[in-house]
């Protein structure tokens, strides 16, 4: 791994972990300094830094970089069309601690999948739920005869199969954008994530 994703990783870990620098640069044995410099990206540290932090942080730093990495980006990215979770989990939990990029895509795209499943999930309920609340009400007030073929039940089930249509189409288009976006080296974003996965 190289700076700056070097450094940002070592931040990101010591933090989770809830330690300062200067708790860090104690146990490692090392200076703050050379602590600070490290997460800010100014230096690549030695070998031996490099298994010290590895060791208390619990992360192979001196792993390779991972090879065709913008591939597994866009992999990720695109896998997010498809609103299935599974695919972007897989990916991510097989490579985030090859790839510091991979591991905070696959956080971001995870977090808008899990987002997207629980709003489809929604949509599907309120979908169920509409027809049979109607149903029961019709049941003890039934319709006079001669009414017209299309009745509020049909049309409530055709306009709650729009939000669906329209969660599907937002995905694709994220996916598909994001994608791109990543393959030019360009930042991405992902709209109404939920930070399921810190």
């Amino acid at each position: 791994m190289k700076q700056p994703e070097l450094g940002m990783k070592v931040s990101e870990l010591r933090q989770e972990k809830g330690m300062t620098q200067e708790n860090l640069a104690e146990i490692c044995e090392i200076s703050t300094r050379t602590v600070q410099r490290i997460e800010s990206g100014e230096v690549d540290p030695r070998l031996f830094t490099l298994n010290t932090l590895g060791e208390v942080l619990e992360f192979d730093f001196t792993a390779g970089d991972l090879e065709n990495e913008t591939l597994w980006l866009a992999a990720l990215h695109l896998s997010s069309t498809l609103s299935i979770v599974l695919i972007p989990l897989l990916i991510w939990s097989w490579k985030k601690k090859q790839s510091y990029k991979v591991d905070r895509h696959g956080r971001d795209v995870l977090n808008f999948q899990i987002t997207i499943t629980i709003l489809l999930f929604v949509s599907v309920l309120c979908l169920m739920l509409a027809p049979v609340a109607l149903i029961v009400r019709d049941a003890s007030n039934p319709p006079p005869i001669g009414s017209p073929s299309l009745g509020v039940l049909e049309i409530m089930v055709i306009g709650a199969t729009i939000p669906l249509f329209l969660i599907g189409l937002f995905t694709f288009y994220q996916g598909i954008k994001n994608t791109i976006r990543v393959l030019s080296d360009k930042p991405y974003y992902y709209p109404l994530s939920i930070k399921f996965v810190k």
